[in-house]
């Protein structure tokens, strides 16, 4: 009697279901049947198979209601592994590569006898000489200065205090889908509260879209 009654709820869950659930979810039961045949003890679990259900959750909202062999955390952690990889491969030349030791000396020998000489101005006197570098990098290897560090801390923490409910901090966050492609959130912070005071997604940020969140 009661398989019956199941049988018979099982018809009726299939009659009002639409014809793009079902054909999923039949791709998800005959995919895990495929797992379990490799293996009797413990299925075993392949790339493809991993690949498969990162594809099926994108495409499927109720893709976890038919996990068999494996948990849902389980298959989210696949994504994860694979945001993780996709960004070491992407990564992998990122960085701006270091110069050689007899220009780094040469920054420092410039700035030494030159105390009053600005970083752009170091870079123009190195462009003189044949070299080409962007301020940014003769600044990186420029000795710091240690003196009057105390006093200048100081009087940024009395700046800030003055100031931070006037202050905006804004920045792009970069989110990666499931196919590892690009959304950008712009978003601004009151930086006395904390409070989001706005912000916007995109996936093709140009000059117009930022100046329009801007204003």
């Amino acid at each position: 009697m009661k398989i019956l009654t199941r049988l018979i709820f099982e018809f009726l869950r299939l009659t009002f279901r639409g014809k793009h659930d079902i054909v999923l979810e039949n791709l998800a039961l005959r995919q895990q049947l495929v797992v379990q045949q490799r293996s009797i003890k413990r299925p075993k679990i392949k790339n493809r198979d991993r690949i498969f259900w990162i594809w099926l959750s994108r495409f499927w909202n109720n893709w976890g209601a038919s996990l068999i062999i494996v948990k849902l955390p389980t298959v989210i952690g696949w994504h994860k592994k694979g945001f993780k990889f996709y960004w070491k491969w992407k990564s992998r030349r990122a960085g701006r590569p270091n110069i050689d030791w007899e220009l780094i000396k040469l920054i420092r020998k410039l700035q030494k006898e030159n105390a009053t000489w600005s970083t752009q101005r170091i870079q123009g006197e190195l462009k003189k000489l044949g070299y080409e570098v962007c301020d940014n990098t003769v600044a990186k290897y420029m000795i710091k200065s240690t003196d009057g560090n105390d006093s200048k801390r100081q009087r940024w923490l009395t700046f800030l205090r003055n100031h931070a409910k006037h202050i905006v901090g804004i920045d792009f966050v970069v989110v990666r889908t499931v196919f590892f492609n690009t959304i950008y959130v712009f978003i601004a912070i009151s930086h006395d509260r904390r409070k989001i005071l706005h912000f916007a997604v995109t996936a093709n940020p140009h000059s117009r879209w930022a100046i329009q969140q801007l204003r």
